[in-house]
């Protein structure tokens, strides 16, 4: 008789993606690396923009399936552009937004804006507005738990959270920024008529090496101890990007584990913050994000 944990989804349900091309930024270590496995595993051909090509390249070199290594800095706007702009007009089935800092000691990417924030959300921005008129399925956005933490809200006041930064207050910013932009962008293609659909995921509580730039020696060492005793491994916290990328889901959705506290289990859909569903807020983002980046929405998205 079938157990509640083998009815779960998991990578061996992946429909077949053969001739399905994917991007998916940070796919050289933990769950960029384990998704673009199970995307390879089940046919499609994965682009892994990396910032470091000799480290992409060693990984995308463990998968045995079809792989390309591009670079892409997300700190950097023109290095975002760069990647885009080489795409010549090639379809994108997949945009896997899964590139990610954690809690970094205060920083500024190239353009000038709080590291995480600029790298999280703004970088992912760009990068989806860009290759917009090529995706033909759907984009993707890894996001966290950590929108919840301390009451999370976009400070338009202060984004770079100047007046008062730490690094648990700008991560927790970033990725309620990534679920407000899933918002805004699904809409918008609603609107266009396109039949690209935006959603977002999350890995629960995963055993990968984000947490190991965290500022704080202590919670360093706390999240080594979690990673090795509470953890789930990067092959499970992968399950939600991979089912929020094949699965038949409505836009917007939001997909994670189903444990307790969402740390960990099968994925299934899940809810968010009030601040995180917000229509207003996820338009006036969007627009910010649209001044901050100098990219707009193409007037003419793919999927129509």
């Amino acid at each position: 008789m079938a157990t509640d944990e083998n009815k779960r989804w998991n990578a061996t349900r992946l429909p077949d993606l053969t001739s399905r091309t994917a991007v998916v930024t940070g796919a050289n270590s933990g769950i960029g690396l384990t998704t673009a496995d199970a995307l390879t595993g089940a046919g499609a051909h994965v682009v892994f923009a990396v910032r470091d090509l000799d480290r992409g390249r060693t990984a995308a070199a463990t998968l045995t399936g079809s792989t390309e290594v591009r670079r892409l800095d997300l700190a950097d706007l023109s290095s975002v552009r760069e990647f885009a702009d080489a795409w010549q007009g090639r379809p994108l089935d997949l945009l896997i937004n899964n590139a990610g800092v954690m809690m970094l000691p205060q920083g500024r990417t190239r353009d000038g804006f709080e590291m995480q924030f600029g790298t999280n959300h703004l970088g992912h921005f760009a990068l989806t507005n860009l290759l917009l008129p090529y995706v033909t399925d759907r984009v993707v956005t890894v996001s966290s738990g950590a929108h919840r933490w301390g009451g999370a809200t976009i400070r338009f006041d202060d984004l770079d959270l100047d007046a008062g930064y730490t690094p648990r207050g700008a991560y927790a910013q970033s990725k309620l920024a990534n679920l407000l932009f899933t918002l805004e962008l699904q809409r918008r293609l609603t609107e266009a008529g396109s039949r690209v659909r935006a959603l977002a995921a999350h890995p629960g509580y995963a055993a990968t090496n984000l947490q190991s730039h965290t500022a704080n020696p202590v919670a360093r060492a706390l999240m080594r101890l979690g990673n090795r005793f509470l953890a789930q491994d990067d092959r499970a916290g992968a399950l939600p990007t991979l089912y929020a990328a094949t699965a038949d889901l409505p836009g917007a959705s939001y997909v994670g584990p189903d444990g307790t506290g969402e740390m960990r289990g099968g994925p299934t859909l899940v809810g968010r913050t009030a601040a995180a569903s917000d229509p207003v807020v996820a338009r006036r983002l969007w627009t910010v994000s649209e001044e901050l980046t100098k990219v707009t929405f193409p007037a003419v998205p793919a999927g129509l």
